[in-house]
């Protein structure tokens, strides 16, 4: 980060940062993007405003940090007792805009829900440094009226170009012309084209009325319920609940032309950075040009744009992964979260969030609207719904009367594959009918790689992660076994590194590698593609893959989660689920609920155009709940099932869940720290229980050992008061060990 010129003459005047005269020098607070509990107090430059949002720099140690000035302690909060004198002074202050009041409550309320410090909260709205500062001015090219003395094609082909007075840079001079840049550069050199300022990038124009999609009768009333809401411009939470194919998109995008219409700011979540590709589309076809993009994939410079364009509100709409809920909003009027039951809303790691609960808790501070949209929406927010916490609309039909497909489960224990193989022959049938008929099949199996387990047939040695209790992954095409938890690869070996036999390694159970392989013998015509995060690296290429079923340049489909949910493809008629029984096997309360989820969303990418769409789902368990559900497509019936057993039992949305995941190097030590900590427990009495210390499923990630607490308690039990309280009263923690607590556990791995 560079200095500003007037903080160069700041430090210049005043290097110690002494106030001058006898005035008292002001104390501000400031909070930095670090683990500590509270805001630090420093002494603000003399003649400078610095009220709370104030972006600056400061000392911490032997470094400078960027940070923001907070807001006071209020009272009962512990103040600093530092003389004004003797504290550190401001380094710099940043000529930005200031962090809206707004966003310092939302910080403040992220931590103290997730049990944070405030700081940490700030790291994740601090993602952009160099956008605090004015854009730097970029040059290019222009035309003088200066002939070059010699002509040549390629110099004409450049001036034919920039005659039309505009400032080019001189990248796109050159590929536009079909040159080398040598050529622009001798241009350059001999006065024909000169140095000039390009002009400011501002975002693209979006236009609320720009096309109108004609709506269904259901649709129509939804989007005049939810341009009502945004026009209204109160918090209130809807639910958007509509089959697969229903058209929710076209919905909330009436939302958000309304809110674009009273000049407010609109977040849009995804839950996966695939989904982009086709929503851009839609978006652009909607509102004239696309929205501002934010996401892991996304280049430093375009996150320095967006960064600041959101806080100066020129950056009208934001569509992005869960992180864009930390951009620092001017003006956020209204909140979409797609496909909210989805579990890539949950950080697991850092400051431990629900996207979609912390969306709804920014809402009810920035006093707008929410949207929560879904063809299978999770309870938590179908009791909400149901009590009426949230309203509810409901889309019950696919969009132009389509149906949904019909639904078959292949009972494997009485048609299973042949010996070798891991389709099912009624399966294999239907796939060589929807090729043959000319259109797309989609073969879905949520396990990357090729193998789940490589083991010696000789000896009976299985390879395992040497930094986790978790089996490593074939990935064939790549050569090596790897491990999904902790990132470690080894080359696969020729022989067992046990017995030394050759030739007797051999993979156990498929991946989606496997099945194309089996695809690939069965249907050796087919153009066929596999979708997986592994061999899809980046947002391009995952958006070229797409493209390639959407164009029908293949035929056969072999995917993984990365295609079962918000894709839209026209010739897509058949849907077959490998293992509809893969998800069951966790022992966790939502088992039943994410399997349905998951694979309601799959089946339903097929049969979305003109042509009606089957699905089969292979499974072991065909009288299991979500099978049946699955088949009759009763969705009520099993909501309702898995509604009544939560509330029986008192698990969430009937109670409140926290989990204190206890790490280190050394598992006694690590399995002694959780017991102690279970036996500092507070008094709890019937309204909180503590279950644990017990080793987590997946009992070592990256060599550090893992024991998990689970406290339950009753909805109308002070939850957070009672953590705190554990907590601090519990002994501290020695050497490598780290405590992790989880507000809302989605996971219990």
């Amino acid at each position: 980060m560079r200095d500003s010129e007037s903080a160069k003459s700041r430090k210049q005047s005043n290097p110690d940062g002494a106030a001058h005269g006898g005035s008292a020098p002001e104390t501000v607070s400031v909070l930095l993007p670090v683990a500590a509990g509270s805001p630090f107090s420093y002494r603000a430059p003399e003649g400078t405003p610095c009220p709370p949002g104030t972006w600056v720099k400061v000392p911490l140690g032997p470094r400078e940090v960027i940070a923001t000035v907070w807001d006071a302690p209020q009272k009962g909060e512990a103040e600093d007792k530092v003389a004004p004198e003797k504290l550190r002074p401001v380094a710099e202050v940043f000529p930005a805009a200031p962090l809206p009041e707004k966003a310092r409550r939302f910080i403040d309320w992220v931590a103290d829900y997730t049990l944070s410090d405030p700081g940490a909260v700030l790291r994740m709205v601090i993602r952009s440094p160099e956008a605090l500062l004015p854009p730097k001015q970029h040059l290019g090219l222009r035309i003088t009226g200066i002939e070059p003395d010699r002509m040549t094609a390629a110099r004409t082909r450049v001036l034919q170009l920039a005659r039309n007075g505009l400032v080019w840079p001189k990248a796109t001079l050159a590929t536009e012309a079909g040159v080398t840049a040598s050529v622009v550069s001798g241009l350059e050199k001999l006065g024909t084209l000169t140095k000039a300022p390009l002009p400011s990038q501002k975002p693209l124009p979006l236009n609320p009325d720009y096309d109108h999609t004609k709506l269904t009768e259901a649709q129509g009333y939804a989007a005049a319920d939810l341009r009502k809401s945004v026009a209204d411009g109160a918090f209130a939470v809807t639910l958007l609940d509509g089959v697969t194919g229903s058209g929710k998109t076209e919905v909330y995008f009436e939302a958000i032309a309304e809110a674009l219409r009273k000049n407010r700011q609109i977040l849009v979540l995804i839950p996966e950075i695939a989904l982009t590709a086709q929503f851009l589309d839609r978006f652009e076809s909607r509102f004239g040009n696309r929205p501002a993009l934010w996401h892991s994939d996304v280049a430093a410079k375009q996150r320095e744009t967006v960064w600041r364009g959101v806080l100066n509100g020129g950056t009208r709409v934001v569509v992005g992964a869960r992180s864009a809920l930390f951009l620092p909003f001017a003006d956020l009027g209204l909140i979409v979260v797609d496909e909210e039951h989805d579990p890539a809303f949950k950080q697991e790691d850092g400051v431990i969030y629900h996207g979609r609960d912390m969306a709804v808790l920014r809402g009810r501070i920035e006093d707008c609207p929410v949207i929560l949209a879904s063809a299978t929406p999770s309870i938590e927010s179908q009791v909400n719904a149901e009590s009426g916490k949230y309203r509810h609309l409901t889309l019950p039909d696919r969009f132009a009367g389509r149906a949904l497909p019909d639904i078959t489960v292949i009972d494997l224990r009485a048609y299973p594959p042949e010996k070798g193989n891991w389709l099912a022959p009624q399966l294999v049938t239907a796939v060589k009918e929807t090729l043959e008929a000319g259109d797309q099949a989609l073969l879905f199996l949520n396990r990357r790689g090729y193998a789940p387990l490589t083991l010696c047939r000789t000896c009976g040695h299985r390879f395992a992660c040497p930094q986790c209790t978790a089996w490593l992954t074939e990935h064939r095409f790549r050569e090596k076994l790897t491990c999904h938890h902790c990132g470690f690869e080894m080359r696969t070996p020729k022989q067992c590194p046990s017995c030394g036999a050759e030739e007797s390694l051999v993979a156990c159970g498929p991946g989606v590698e496997r099945i194309a392989e089996e695809a690939h013998t069965l249907f050796p015509d087919a153009r066929l593609s596999i979708l997986s995060s592994d061999l899809l690296h980046g947002v391009h290429a995952i958006r070229e893959g797409f493209a390639a079923i959407e164009e029908h340049r293949v035929d056969l489909i072999v995917g993984t989660q990365l295609i079962a949910k918000g894709h839209n493809f026209p010739q897509l008629t058949l849907v077959g689920v490998v293992d509809g029984d893969m998800g069951l096997g966790f022992g966790d309360l939502r088992a039943s609920e994410r399997t349905f989820q998951l694979l309601s969303q799959v089946t339903g990418r097929a049969g979305r155009h003109a042509k009606p769409g089957r699905a089969f789902i292979q499974t072991h368990m065909p009288d299991h709940p979500v099978m049946m559900a699955l088949a009759s497509g009763d969705r009520t019936a099993f909501y309702g099932r898995e509604t009544n057993a939560r509330k029986a039992t008192g698990w969430p949305p009937f109670a409140r869940l926290a989990a204190v995941i206890v790490t280190g190097k050394d598992q006694r030590a690590t399995e002694a720290d959780a017991r102690a900590l279970a036996r500092a427990a507070p008094p709890h009495g019937n309204a909180i229980s503590v279950l644990g210390p017990a080793p987590a499923p997946i009992a070592v990630i990256r060599g550090r050992h893992r024991y998990r607490l689970l406290v339950k308690a009753a909805r109308s039990a002070p939850l957070h008061t009672w953590l705190r309280t554990w907590l601090q009263a519990a002994p501290r923690p020695q050497g490598s060990i780290r405590r992790t607590v989880d507000i809302d556990p989605q996971s219990f791995l």
